[in-house]
């Protein structure tokens, strides 16, 4: 099992997996969001090719529109 921080809160994972499936398992909206791991931003043409490891810290950043 592997062990993670997504914006401060724990995740428990049961397999190890890329950044587009954890996103989707979360429910993010690929479209409107910023990823860092450990603390180094995440190209989207990467999110298929970054494997999450255990005790990475992951922050999503969502757009929010307004004005």
């Amino acid at each position: 099992m592997l062990t993670l921080s997504m914006n401060g809160e724990a995740v428990v994972l049961t397999r190890s997996i890329n950044l587009s499936t954890l996103l989707e398992q979360q429910a993010y909206q690929m479209k409107k969001i910023a990823v860092a791991i450990n603390g180094e931003f995440v190209p989207r043409s990467r999110y298929n090719d970054t494997m999450i490891n255990d005790g990475d810290q992951v922050d999503v950043i969502q757009a929010v529109g307004g004005g």
